[in-house]
């Protein structure tokens, strides 16, 4: 979602080619050879191939012109990008209970357990800390780390689990972006 995010803020003309993750088609011998992670989204330009969605976002923002994707203060930039890592790396219970298939699909029936309790007590202490008040934004303007906790939280608040008010309308806000909205409209095959 970020890197397709990214490259319409960046205004960039793609081609997406799905890759079937379920018959392991990631692992396969055209994929490999191409993608040195074995991960997708994998991004190929000029030749150049790039796995793993916050490197491709650093690429495309020091690459391309346009909306920038990172806070141009180094501290901030920073802070970006360490959300993103964390965001990727942790909260694995919510990841679990709580997949995308609930944000972009259904909800789920099935109430959080203890340890998704803690992860996402965790998120909103962390989320909290960083968004000023006031602010839509998380460095005072957009930057791809604000779709990354969107995403996070949208995997709580989409499912009907309690999200502190501030933090759900911070979700709501970042959801509504144009080029957020073109990944969420996206045609999507059935489950």
């Amino acid at each position: 979602m970020s890197v397709f995010v990214a490259l319409h803020e960046k205004i960039l003309s793609f081609k997406i080619a799905t890759v079937d993750l379920a018959a392991n088609a990631n692992h396969e011998a055209n994929f490999a050879a191409m993608s040195l992670t074995q991960r997708v989204p994998t991004l190929v330009h000029d030749g150049f191939a790039l796995s793993e969605s916050s490197a491709i976002a650093e690429y495309l923002h020091e690459v391309f012109p346009g909306t920038p994707l990172y806070p141009a203060e180094p501290h901030s930039r920073a802070r970006a990008r360490q959300v993103q890592a964390w965001l990727r790396s942790d909260l694995m219970p919510i990841r679990q209970e709580r997949s995308t298939e609930v944000v972009f699909y259904r909800p789920t029936q099935s109430p959080l357990s203890s340890e998704a309790r803690a992860a996402a007590g965790k998120l909103f202490s962390a989320a909290e800390s960083l968004l000023p008040d006031n602010s839509e934004n998380l460095f005072g303007q957009w930057c791809i780390a604000d779709v990354d906790l969107a995403l996070m939280l949208n995997r709580l608040i989409l499912n009907g689990d309690p999200v502190p008010e501030r933090l759900a309308t911070y979700a709501r806000h970042q959801w509504q972006r144009a080029s957020v909205q073109l990944w969420v409209n996206q045609q999507r095959p059935a489950l």
